[in-house]
């Protein structure tokens, strides 16, 4: 199996991005205007952390937006190599975004709540460069969507990583004492975390380099 991709998200400096790098992510999350969550920062503070991140790690807008327009207008904002949509895209119109941001990834969110997940990622892969499976829940009066720090219904994920061919992230409760287990089960391509190498929300340095030790 290739070597497992971690993106570390809720990224709020240039400081907590040099950090992740150095530790061995491939890829850093940038949390943009959310209704809840952790690690929301400014457009502004995004597009300077883009800026100074080197290739090849990929720099991950994370956007609530859920028109096409508005989320090309939020990524000319911030210039990152990619866009995760959190929540569900208008009409499936992924296509607008493809034509107006030709050289940008998109990912998907997922939040793998019950079988009709597994139909809405099928669904969804044929539009997007990967899928990534969390633990949040859209439905609530107001949304959950990422930076739970819990564990889905993996079986789900495993399904779902079984019936699509695009690369998937797998996120949700992830820590250095289960992520041999989640790979091992899942078979993901990559790895997100976000509260589980943290303490009282600042990137801790010392659950870094144990979460990549147990990795590796």
């Amino acid at each position: 199996m290739s070597k497992i991709r971690v993106k570390i998200c809720c990224i709020s400096s240039k400081e907590e991005a040099k950090m992740a790098v150095h530790y061995g992510a491939s890829a850093l999350g940038l949390v943009g205007k959310m209704p809840s969550g952790p690690g929301i920062i400014t457009d502004e503070l995004i597009h300077d952390i883009a800026k100074m991140v080197p290739p090849p790690i990929a720099t991950f807008l994370l956007t609530s937006e859920t028109n096409s327009q508005s989320i090309i207008e939020h990524y000319k904002k911030v210039n990152t190599s990619t866009i995760q949509i959190v929540d569900a895209l208008n009409d499936r119109q992924y296509q607008k975004i493809r034509e107006a941001l030709p050289n940008v990834k998109i990912v998907q969110v997922i939040h793998v709540l019950d079988e009709n997940s597994i139909r809405e990622a099928v669904e969804i892969s044929s539009f997007v460069d990967a899928i990534l499976l969390d633990s949040g829940n859209p439905n609530l009066s107001t949304k959950v969507l990422g930076g739970t720090g819990r564990i889905h219904n993996w079986d789900l994920s495993k399904k779902i990583r079984e019936h699509i061919n695009i690369p998937i992230f797998l996120a949700g409760g992830i820590n250095k004492d289960n992520v041999r287990q989640a790979i091992d089960y899942v078979q993901p391509f990559g790895i997100d975390l976000c509260s589980s190498v943290r303490t009282n929300g600042q990137l801790d340095e010392k659950k870094l380099e144990y979460f990549f030790e147990a990795i590796n």
